[in-house]
C-alpha cells in the first residue's frame, strides 16, 4: 500500500456515496409512485421481485467477470448504465408516457447493476485499503448505509412533494455521474491471478466463463471454514429476514400501533445502524474478526427472543430493542467482508463475495414463504423467538468450530487442476490499470 491510499481510495469512496443517496432517493421515488398511482400490493410486489431476480440470479456468474476484468471498469459500466436508463425513464416522466412497466424496466436494470456494482466495489477494497483497517472502512459502509436509512425517507418524501418526480430522477443521474469522475482519474490496482488459475483459459469463451464460475464455487467448497461461513449467513438470513417484513404486522396487531410507531421502529433501527457503524470504525472490533461477528450473531438473536417475549404494553422497550438491534448490525455483517477481503486470494474475491450474497438473498423469498404462514397460524412473535434463539445456538456453536475461527489465517486446501479434456493457453495479456 503507497502512503497516499487514504486520498485514492477516499475519493472513489465518496464518489460512491453520492451515487448511493441517489439510488436510495430514486428508490424511494418509484415506489411512492406505484404505490399513489396504483394502490396495489401486487404491483408493489412485482417491483419488489424486478429488483430482487437479478441479485439471486446474476451475483453468482457476475462475481466471475468482476474477478476476470477490470473492476474500475466494471464500477464505471454499471453507474453509467444505471444513469443513461434513469435518464430515459425520466425523459418519460417528463413526456407524461410513463407506464408502469417502465418502472419495472429501471428496476429490473438497476439491481442487474448492482449485482456487478456491489462485488466489484468490495474486491477493490482490499486492492486499496492495508488490510489493518479493513474492518474501519466496513464499519464506515455500514454507518453510511444507516444514514442513508434515517435520511432517504423524510428527504425522499419532501422531494416528491415539492418537485416533478422526473426531476427527481434527475438527481441519481447527477449523483451517478459524481461517482464515474474519480474513476476516470484514479486507478484501481488489478488482482495477481491466483497460480493455479493463471494457467488455465480455454479458446471457448463460454467454457471459460463456466470453469471460472466452478472455480469459483470448489474454492469456497475446499475451504471448510469458508464453506461453512457462507452456510452460516444462508441460514442466519433465512432466520431472521422476515422480521423486517413482519414488523408492519407486529406494531399493528400486537402493540395495537399505526404508522406512528412504525415510524419510531424505523427511526430506532436506522440510528443504531449508525451508532454501530461508528462504533466499529472506532473500534475495528477483535483482532479475530470472526469473534466480532459470531458475538453479534448471538446479541441480534437475544434482541429477537427479547422482541418476541415483549408484553403489549412495553412499546418503548420494543423501540429499545431495535436501537440495539441497528447497533449489532453492522459489528455483526461488517467484520464478514473485513474477513473475505483480508483472506480471500483478491482474484478470487468477486467470485467469494457474489456467491455470498447470492445464496443469502436466495434466502429470502424462501423464509418469507414459511414465516408468513407460521406468524399468521401461531402469531408474529413466534417466529422472533425461534429465529432469535436458533441464531443465539448457531453464533454460540461458531465459537467452538476451529476451521471457522481460524478462517483468516487458512486458505483453500485443494489447488484446482486444469481440466484435461481442455488444451490450456497463455492467458491473454491485458494492461494493468495500476499502470495508469
Amino acid at each position: 500500500m503507497n502512503s497516499n491510499w487514504k486520498l485514492r481510495f477516499f475519493t472513489i469512496w465518496t464518489g460512491q456515496a453520492f451515487s448511493l443517496l441517489g439510488s436510495w432517493l430514486v428508490q424511494f421515488a418509484l415506489i411512492w409512485w406505484l404505490s399513489a398511482t396504483t394502490g396495489s400490493a401486487t404491483v408493489l410486489a412485482t417491483a419488489t421481485l424486478a429488483g430482487m431476480l437479478p441479485q439471486i440470479v446474476l451475483s453468482p456468474f457476475a462475481g466471475v467477470i468482476v474477478d476476470r476484468f477490470s473492476r474500475r471498469v466494471i464500477m464505471f459500466v454499471a453507474d453509467g448504465l444505471t444513469a443513461l436508463f434513469t435518464l430515459a425513464l425520466a425523459g418519460l416522466f417528463a413526456a407524461g408516457t410513463a407506464q408502469i412497466w417502465h418502472v419495472y424496466v429501471i428496476m429490473f436494470v438497476r439491481s442487474t447493476a448492482g449485482a456487478f456494482h456491489f462485488p466489484a466495489m468490495q474486491a477493490s477494497t482490499s486492492l486499496m485499503v492495508p488490510k489493518a483497517q479493513l474492518s474501519r472502512v466496513a464499519g464506515m459502509n455500514q454507518t453510511l448505509q444507516g444514514m442513508m436509512n434515517v435520511v432517504t425517507p423524510p428527504a425522499g418524501a419532501l422531494l416528491v412533494n415539492v418537485l416533478p418526480i422526473f426531476q427527481v430522477l434527475l438527481i441519481d443521474v447527477f449523483t451517478a455521474l459524481v461517482a464515474i469522475a474519480p474513476l476516470c482519474l484514479i486507478a484501481i490496482p488489478k488482482p495477481q491471478p491466483m497460480a493455479a488459475a493463471s494457467v488455465r483459459r480455454t479458446n471457448s469463451l463460454t467454457a471459460s466463463f463456466l470453469h471460472d464460475f466452478r472455480e469459483g464455487v470448489r474454492y469456497v467448497v475446499a475451504w471448510r471454514g469458508l464453506a461453512i461461513l457462507v452456510l452460516m449467513a444462508m441460514t442466519i438470513n433465512f432466520l431472521l429476514m422476515p422480521g423486517a417484513s413482519l414488523v408492519p404486522i407486529l406494531v399493528t396487531q400486537h402493540y395495537r400501533g399505526g404508522a406512528p410507531e412504525l415510524a419510531a421502529m424505523n427511526m430506532a433501527w436506522g440510528l443504531g445502524t449508525i451508532l454501530g457503524g461508528v462504533i466499529l470504525s472506532a473500534w475495528g472490533g477483535f483482532k479475530r474478526r470472526i469473534l466480532t461477528s459470531l458475538m453479534g450473531v448471538m446479541l441480534i438473536g437475544v434482541c429477537f427472543v427479547v422482541q418476541g417475549v415483549l408484553p403489549d404494553t412495553l412499546f418503548p422497550a420494543a423501540v429499545g430493542v431495535w436501537l440495539l438491534l441497528g447497533i449489532v448490525n453492522p459489528i455483526t455483517n461488517g467484520p464478514v467482508f473485513a474477513v473475505l477481503q483480508a483472506a480471500v486470494e483478491p482474484a478470487m474475491q468477486g467470485r467469494v463475495m457474489t456467491l455470498l450474497m447470492a445464496g443469502s438473498a436466495a434466502m429470502s423469498p424462501f423464509s418469507l414463504l414459511v414465516a408468513g404462514p407460521v406468524a399468521d397460524a401461531l402469531g408474529v412473535r413466534v417466529w422472533y423467538a425461534f429465529g432469535g434463539a436458533a441464531c443465539v445456538l448457531m453464533g454460540l456453536v461458531g465459537f467452538f468450530i476451529p476451521v471457522l475461527i481460524n478462517i483468516e489465517s487458512q486458505r483453500a486446501s485443494a489447488v484446482i487442476a486444469p481440466s484435461p479434456e481442455r488444451l490450456p493457453v497463455a492467458p491473454p495479456v491485458s494492461r494493468a490499470d495500476a499502470t495508469r
